[in-house]
């Protein structure tokens, strides 16, 4: 057979399978939400001992997979609206499926045959429009008292981790950087190093001139960066006389041969010269951006064969300079000179641009850690546990609470707890029974009620989740801002009782979820690989 048969399904039965496949993930993944979400255990063929624990929400949906085809495309849908909420904003995955599970079960509810679809889902999407910018107009910028709040919430209301995620964003600076690691041991902490940080060490142990801290340190530093290889030590020799006639500080940033390690290295034992080398960081093209980034920043010129550069032909002016280099066994930190450099602040304009137009969250991820380089600190936590799969728990908590602090001093905070949503649901509500007085367009009569009801369902599944009375908590909630704490079991201002959330978080789970449910709403024939499948 040279052509691969299909399977036809079409309208009620169509829209059937996918309700039941959104029915599914989302029951899975939205009992993780709120502070008294529940974790979800996951046989992972990919993780140590095939087990993982966890609360986070694009973790689980990322493990599901069902059998039935119609509604495994459900699923992988549902997978996508948590990915870009999570690629764009880095936490709110959990949001995203509860917003469009609610969104898509009850427009298949509302949208029959006498319905014009089309006309209601422009409504829906004309109506969260509406809603983001209200959500963008009552924002609040963060304060440096609620970073921790944020911490703390996204964390999963841990007031440990929280802690140590705001201190550690509080040294980096507006501009920099805070990445997530696995510690060796069980304690969670982080660092943070003020300057250029490359992941690599001395390339000889001979260089080392701090044994006590087992390091190569180097004041007031020339540097030279290239990507040709350095195979003989007279190809450099037009930076080498004048750096040892005077006495001065050298660090190689390239690929040096073995016999040119051995040969620098050599002097510096003998002649007490002060130079080392270390291997460029990264590979291909993120090398050559690096490279490029860390020139701009010490004010030097990046030497680059694919450039076509000539490495006998190289001045000291084309060296940088550094105030303090530390070199390790494992890592090179660069301290910059003090003063104002034009060159930088035009590379980080440019690197923020590149930043909103990229796709890919490890390309957004790689151009905020250059931005971080060449503007602010760079912080890592560390993260410990007492077992692998405590690590891994608690390495997926941390992940998003240090995206979501990010987010909020992006773009500024909302009132948390699903409150901020559930303002814009009574919102519409009053609205829909306005239009109902006045208009006779059944479709946004529909579009108001399916987003009326979606916009409530994440303060609900909270509710739910902590096995309150949704209905009557949310019935007794009418003042602005006001919401109820789960933890605390109490009524109160959501900003005075510290639960917020980043709006960029909320306003992105938001509108991939109406971008996921419209698509799903909008179908009516699904057409799937021929296959023989047992429900049973």
């Amino acid at each position: 057979m040279d052509y691969t048969p299909k399977q036809l399904t079409f309208d009620a039965d169509a829209r059937h399978h996918l309700s039941e496949g959104i029915r599914k993930i989302s029951k899975a993944v939205k009992s993780t939400l709120g502070p008294r979400g529940k974790t979800v255990l996951i046989e992972s063929q990919h993780h140590t001992h095939g087990i993982t624990v966890t609360k986070d929400g694009v973790t689980v949906a990322k493990s599901i997979d069902l059998l039935h085809p119609i509604e495994n495309l459900a699923v992988r849908m549902m997978k996508e609206a948590a990915d870009r909420t999570s690629t764009t904003a880095g936490d709110g995955t959990t949001t995203a499926i509860v917003l469009t599970e609610a969104i898509a079960t009850r427009g298949l509810e509302l949208i029959n045959d006498d319905v014009n679809a089309t006309e209601v889902i422009r409504e829906i999407n004309r109506l969260s429009g509406e809603v983001i910018g209200r959500l963008e107009r009552s924002s609040r910028k963060v304060s440096a008292r609620r970073l921790n709040d944020v911490a703390s919430i996204s964390a999963n209301n841990d007031p440990v981790i929280g802690s140590i995620i705001a201190k550690a964003y509080r040294e980096v600076g507006d501009n920099g950087l805070v990445t997530v690691e696995k510690s060796m041991g069980e304690e969670t902490y982080y660092e943070v190093t003020d300057g250029i940080k490359i992941d690599r060490g001395y390339a000889n142990k001979m260089f080392v001139n701090n044994h006590k801290k087992d390091e190569c340190v180097l004041e007031d530093v020339f540097i030279l960066l290239t990507d040709h290889e350095i195979s003989n030590v007279l190809s450099i020799e037009s930076i080498l006389k004048p750096i040892i006639s005077g006495g001065k500080h050298l660090l190689i940033v390239g690929p040096v041969s073995a016999q040119v390690n051995n040969t620098l290295a050599a002097n510096v034992i003998k002649n007490n010269l002060k130079l080392c080398t270390i291997v460029p960081p990264q590979f291909g093209y993120k090398q050559q951006e690096l490279m490029g980034d860390i020139a701009v920043s010490v004010g030097g010129r990046f030497i680059s064969e694919a450039m076509g550069d000539d490495l006998s032909l190289i001045a000291m002016s084309d060296l940088g300079r550094a105030a303090k280099v530390i070199v390790g066994k494992d890592s090179t930190v660069i301290m910059r000179n003090d003063g104002e450099n034009v060159e930088v602040d035009k590379r980080v304009a440019e690197l923020w641009g590149a930043h909103d137009a990229a796709q890919k969250k490890g390309d957004r991820d790689f151009i905020k850690q250059r931005i971080a380089s060449l503007t602010g600190g760079i912080g890592v936590i560390y993260v410990g546990g007492n077992s692998d799969v405590e690590q891994k728990e608690t390495y997926d908590r941390v992940d998003d609470a240090v995206c979501a602090v990010r987010s909020a001093l992006e773009e500024g905070i909302l009132p948390g707890g699903g409150v901020a949503l559930w303002q814009q649901s009574d919102y519409l509500f009053v609205q829909k029974a306005e239009y109902k007085m006045h208009s006779s367009n059944t479709a946004t009569i529909i579009a108001h009620d399916i987003m009326t009801y979606a916009l409530a369902a994440p303060l609900g599944q909270i509710l739910e989740n902590a096995g309150l009375s949704s209905k009557e908590i949310m019935f007794d909630i009418n003042k602005d801002n006001e919401g109820y704490d789960v933890k605390g079991m109490c009524y109160g201002d959501m900003y005075k009782m510290g639960i917020i959330d980043p709006l960029k978080v909320t306003k992105n789970a938001l509108k991939n979820a109406v971008s996921v449910a419209t698509t799903i709403l909008s179908t009516n024939a699904v057409v799937t690989m021929a296959r023989s499948y047992d429900s049973e």
